[in-house]
């Protein structure tokens, strides 16, 4: 009994541990985009903001062909390898790496070819981001990496290291060179970063294991239709209103979907720093300890994230008001109010996906219900923004997500139910 309590108590005290270390990595790393983001909209002019929004979306489309689900699959597999087989875990950052340089490799050949035809004068402003199509896939695999062995100290150390540089870099470039600075400096960061991981990481084995780049590949498969059905049902709301010639709304709705991923980011970390330990709970077979432990963070987290959804609603518009004083209009306004009524949900959505759902092999849930809610969100948005004008993206965006997330939760308690 007391050996019990005693292990019980250090594997408290490592998830205390490693959620403070990953709290201080992701604010980091978060902050600093978010700084990048916001010195962009108070640098750019709201049009040009709402083309150098367009081109990262159009850029981060192509990124998820280029990893595919591969960092995700890749952490899992770090996680449960690490407490089952250490040869594999040599060999899978190797082999995870080669999957990624493949795809990265098809995808900037394609965009090479046909990205005049389809982009028309936009590509020459994607053509100065195409290294990201590299860069943002590989700092996500040793990211991944870093996650599955709890190595959260160290994440956080090369973050503080990359950050402050590049805030420099990026007031720099996007000062002298405008929009063309604002992409360059997408590259420079994940430059920088991607190089910190190599250097510190230094388990890098040669090992060919085809057989363990198939089994990469075929979970990374399942979360790489996930991540395209995301994009169909979330950015590509982006795309859409550029379509239909909303360029200064594309800025107001990347500037609401900043503020809420910063409010996200706690979720997101605590569920990262959970997932390994669910996943070793699946593997070991200790299914009710899953279930119990899903019960109790959806009884804290739902009311604690309608709260910060009243915050939201009265001090978003305040702060635009003050620091982005250009963006405080009728139609941000009316945009905040609506995805206000989101923001449970998602902060739901993301930490069970995490922390659950991918952790315990389930992810085929959330590729084909967020596919089916991609699809509908493209028809819906079509159809929305012809009948009230953008302000239809921002309804559709809180329709399908809420339902999405509504059917994920119901479905993923029975099948863990059942187990």
């Amino acid at each position: 009994m007391k050996s019990s309590i005693k292990n019980n108590y250090f594997k408290h005290r490592e998830t205390i541990n490693n959620f403070i270390w990953r709290s201080l990595q992701i604010f980091t790393k978060q902050g600093i985009t978010f700084l990048i983001f916001i010195l962009c909209a108070k640098l750019l002019s709201p049009y040009d903001f709402g083309i150098y929004n367009y081109i990262l979306a159009v850029v981060f489309f192509l990124v998820i062909f280029g990893d595919f689900g591969i960092s995700t699959a890749t952490s899992k597999y770090a996680a449960e390898y690490n407490a089952t087989d250490k040869n594999k875990l040599k060999a899978i950052l190797f082999n995870s790496l080669i999957i990624i340089l493949s795809f990265g490799s098809i995808v900037t050949l394609l965009t090479i070819l046909f990205g005049k035809c389809f982009l028309k004068e936009k590509y020459e402003f994607v053509s100065y981001t195409l290294p990201l199509l590299f860069l943002a896939p590989i700092s996500s695999l040793y990211d991944g990496i870093f996650r599955g062995l709890k190595r959260f100290k160290e994440l956080a150390i090369i973050s503080l290291s990359v950050g402050s540089p590049s805030v420099v870099l990026v007031y720099f470039l996007v000062k002298n060179f405008g929009l063309i600075g604002a992409l360059i400096s997408q590259n420079l960061f994940y430059f920088i970063l991607v190089i910190a991981l190599i250097s510190v990481y230094k388990n890098f084995y040669f090992q060919f294991n085809k057989k363990l780049m198939k089994t990469v590949i075929n979970y990374s498969l399942v979360i790489g239709i996930s991540t395209v059905a995301y994009f169909l049902y979330s950015r590509v709301d982006i795309l859409i209103l550029g379509h239909f010639g909303y360029v200064r709304e594309i800025g107001y709705y990347e500037l609401i979907n900043k503020f809420l991923a910063i409010l996200i980011i706690p979720f997101t970390m605590l569920a990262q720093v959970i997932a390994p330990n669910i996943t070793a709970y699946f593997t070991k077979k200790n299914y009710f300890i899953i279930k119990e432990k899903l019960s109790l963070f959806l009884k804290r987290i739902i009311p604690l994230s309608i709260f910060i959804a009243f915050l939201f609603y009265f001090f978003l518009p305040w702060l635009i008001k003050i620091f982005l004083s250009d963006y405080f209009v009728k139609e941000m306004l009316i945009s905040i109010a609506i995805l206000t009524f989101l923001i449970p949900t998602k902060i739901w959505g993301v930490f069970q996906t995490q922390s659950f759902i991918v952790a315990t092999g389930h992810a085929k849930i959330i590729a084909i219900s967020t596919l089916i809610g991609g699809i509908l969100n493209i028809i819906f948005d079509v159809i929305f923004i012809n009948w009230v004008g953008f302000v239809g993206v921002f309804w559709v965006t809180l329709i399908i997500h809420s339902i999405n997330i509504l059917f994920q939760t119901i479905y993923y308690k029975y099948k863990i139910a059942t187990l």
